[in-house]
């Protein structure tokens, strides 16, 4: 990390620079191995992104249609279907990639 710090804003086409090219490959690769992030599930990224809006679960179900089915996704018992998952990522700007997960 020392020596990437120190040649980072190497020129391109110096060797330098391509010393720092390998190096970061290798970091990337080192902390993609051992600081592994795990995604969010739909539930957590639709927590996360209200407490980032300052939105409540009233205002969720505006979003959604109905308070009920904001007390029953958040409880378990009913899954995000195709047209939740549209509005979420439409409002919320959460992944389909996350929303459409298994939780």
């Amino acid at each position: 990390m020392q020596r990437f710090e120190t040649i980072f804003q190497a020129s391109a086409g110096t060797p330098e620079s391509d010393e720092a090219d390998v190096l970061a490959l290798l970091i990337k690769t080192y902390e993609d191995n051992h600081f592994v992030i795990e995604a969010p599930t739909p539930l957590a990224a639709i927590k996360y992104r209200m407490e980032q809006q300052g939105l409540s679960n009233n205002e969720l179900a505006g979003i959604l249609g109905y308070k009920s089915r904001v007390t029953d996704i958040f409880n378990k018992t009913r899954k995000l279907n195709i047209n939740m998952i549209r509005k979420l990522h439409d409002n919320l700007h959460i992944s389909y990639d996350t929303l459409i997960k298994e939780y």
